[in-house]
């Protein structure tokens, strides 16, 4: 079964992770068939080539648990609607609050 994880390279202490697809009966370390990108956890730097992770995915590739959390953050990361505001702001609130007001002992709202 072909799997996306983790390759700790780095120095003692230093650790540095490339994302990589490999067969899951290979070493942690080992010998890899892509490598999809890289992460640091000291500067917590994500790199991933989305298009290719989804590409894997679809062929039936199954993601760690960390791994699988590293390309769901790095989505939420670089998705559109995540860099900029949200387009419709709730009226809900707005209009609850306006109602608590004139439900209160002040009339002038109502006039």
């Amino acid at each position: 079964m072909v799997r996306i994880r983790l390759k700790r390279t780095g120095q003692r202490n230093r650790p540095f992770y490339r994302i990589v697809v490999t067969e899951q009966s290979r070493a942690r370390d080992g010998k890899y068939i892509e490598a999809l990108g890289h992460y640091n956890p000291r500067d917590k730097k994500l790199v991933v080539d989305l298009e290719r992770a989804k590409h894997w995915l679809a062929k039936g590739a199954q993601p760690s648990d960390t791994a699988g959390a590293l390309l769901r953050r790095y989505a939420k990361l670089t998705t559109p609607a995540a860099t900029e505001p949200a387009q419709t702001a709730p009226v809900l609130p707005e209009a609850a609050a306006e109602g608590a007001v004139s439900e209160g002992g002040s009339n002038e709202a109502t006039g």
